[in-house]
């Protein structure tokens, strides 16, 4: 079994620990995917992601110098088929089959390898159903990553502000991270990912950030016409978040936001 550094422990006395126990989960409705089976590929007791944002249901992480084991390829391939063939002899729907879990699933050295076997069981047991990632980006820079991203049907990729001050504010990456590389990274995908944003009001050491300001989607919507996703996810907090200090974006501010997008010829789907 393959392991990693971990960056990450999950503080139960914080807010926001909202953590997935075992590799397979659901199927749980979701606001964006229907019917949605999740996958885990990281541990079931902590965090592990190379991203700490403000808003994370799964709370903040935090420096350690401890080894994070991961689930091998054959227990995730395992889980996945037990819970295929359990939830076909209920006759229970799966719209889609989705890698989010406790961080980011990218960051598994055998992502690409629990892809491919996945592909091979999806059209096994649910044929008709999707394939998606939660992603944060942060490997689109190996080559790897992008090839098991390419076949997915919904890789869905976050990119929360179009200010590098504002993402290291409200994502506070924990890698080397530039948003410049992003866009570039995003624009050799040639339009076939969803992006998806988060939209919040905070205040985070004393700072405010509102990636709801008309600079900020201004800003937003230029790199959307230089990236061109098939489709853009608008969204705000649904669960608790890491920190107290996180509000909620209303219906009427998504929809407005929306509308600057549906302007570029760019569908959107908000889900307040």
């Amino acid at each position: 079994m393959d392991s990693i550094q971990s960056t990450l422990s999950t503080d139960p006395d914080l807010p926001g620990s909202f953590l997935f126990d075992s590799i397979v989960f659901g199927p749980v409705y979701s606001r964006r995917l229907g019917s949605s089976l999740g996958i885990n590929l990281l541990p079931a007791n902590k965090k592990v992601c190379t991203f700490n944002c403000i808003y994370c249901e799964c709370g903040f992480t935090h420096a350690t110098t401890e080894k994070s084991k991961l689930p091998s390829v054959s227990d995730v391939i395992m889980a996945i088929e037990n819970s295929l063939i359990l939830n076909k002899k209920k006759g229970n729907t799966i719209d889609h089959i989705t890698f989010a879990g406790n961080g980011e699933p990218t960051i598994h050295p055998d992502f690409l390898e629990i892809i491919e076997k996945l592909i091979i069981l999806r059209q096994k047991y649910y044929p008709d159903s999707k394939i998606a990632v939660l992603t944060n980006g942060t490997q689109l820079h190996n080559p790897v990553v992008v090839k098991a991203l390419s076949l997915v049907d919904d890789p869905i990729i976050k990119l929360d502000s179009a200010i590098e001050e504002t993402v290291r504010i409200m994502d506070s990456p924990l890698v080397n991270y530039n948003l410049e590389n992003l866009i570039k990274a995003l624009v050799k995908m040639n339009s076939d990912f969803i992006l998806q944003t988060m939209f919040i009001r905070a205040e985070c050491n004393g700072v405010i950030v509102d990636n709801t300001t008309d600079f900020e989607v201004n800003a937003w919507l230029n790199i959307l016409k230089r990236v061109k996703p098939r489709l853009v996810q608008i969204y705000t907090i649904s669960r608790i978040p890491a920190s107290f200090k996180v509000e909620k974006i209303s219906a009427e501010t998504l929809e407005a936001v929306a509308q600057k997008v549906n302007k570029l010829g760019i569908e959107t789907l908000v889900t307040p």
